[in-house]
């Protein structure tokens, strides 16, 4: 399973999102690969690499089959969870850089996200270059909000990304859904932005609600998975990312079905394979 995580805007708990699910595949025992594409680095930091030598910046300026293997680092995770981490200077690569610039990523990942049956990309706060390198890397998006004013207008930009990537040159990639963090349903704001978000996509909104719990503050400080973190609020939004999980691996495995691939990579741009 490929996927990327995805948010117009920061402060919306995407990276969050994107290190529960890689704790929810840690705790299941899945070889698992996160690509971290935030020029901010912030899963790098919570996910404490034995080296952050060679990142996605060095990847992305490379490009070349495979190359990412040689950026891959062991996480202080544990065993089977391991890193492409970011850098600073990946804020250089937000722009293109000629032809095909936005499929530097899925080139360099060629043959390298075999060895995994999750890899997760955490893109940056923005749907530009980088992003759209994720969204040609892989076969799902998560779309992450909040339920703010901006929710909506935020949600549609990208899933017009998505759309505009899966048309150019990536025809498996399919939006998982819109995860909308930070969901109070008992306040009156919340509860309209909910239904009005419903109502522009009502295929699209998950029903997983992820409880604010100091828990995940603790686990990131700590650098580890919040499902490692002892803690009754701990296990509560470990249970959830879980869900949220199994939803991911389903779509992906009908994904492969719809579409009659193999669980390998294998892409088609509009006119030809590559």
């Amino acid at each position: 399973m490929t996927c990327a995580v995805v948010a117009q805007k920061g402060g919306v708990g995407k990276t969050t999102t994107l290190l529960g699910l890689a704790g929810a595949a840690w705790e299941r025992g899945l070889r698992t690969l996160v690509v971290d594409l935030d020029p901010q680095a912030n899963a790098t930091s919570a996910m404490d690499p034995a080296s952050t030598a060679y990142s996605t910046n060095d990847v992305l300026a490379d490009a070349r089959s495979g190359v990412a293997a040689d950026a891959v680092v062991a996480s202080g995770w544990g065993p089977g969870i391991d890193l492409i981490p970011a850098e600073r200077a990946l804020e250089h690569r937000a722009v293109p850089e000629g032809r095909d610039s936005t499929l530097r990523l899925r080139l360099a990942l060629e043959g390298v996200i075999d060895n995994y049956d999750v890899v997760l990309v955490d893109c940056p706060p923005s749907l530009g270059e980088l992003t759209r390198n994720a969204l040609a890397a892989v076969r799902l998006a998560l779309v992450v909000t909040e339920p703010s004013f901006f929710a909506l207008p935020g949600a549609a930009a990208a899933l017009e990304a998505i759309e505009v990537v899966r048309g150019s040159n990536n025809l498996v990639l399919r939006p998982a859904g819109v995860l909308v963090n930070r969901s109070r349903p008992q306040t009156s704001e919340h509860a309209f932005r909910l239904v009005e978000l419903e109502a522009a996509y009502p295929n699209l909104i998950l029903p997983y609600v992820v409880p604010e719990r100091i828990a995940v503050q603790q686990a990131q400080g700590a650098c580890v998975p919040v499902q490692a973190w002892r803690s009754p609020g701990a296990r509560e939004v470990a249970d959830v990312y879980d869900d949220l999980l199994d939803m991911l691996l389903t779509k992906a495995a009908e994904t492969v079905a719809d579409l009659g691939v193999s669980s390998t990579m294998t892409f088609s741009t509009g006119t030809e394979s590559s």
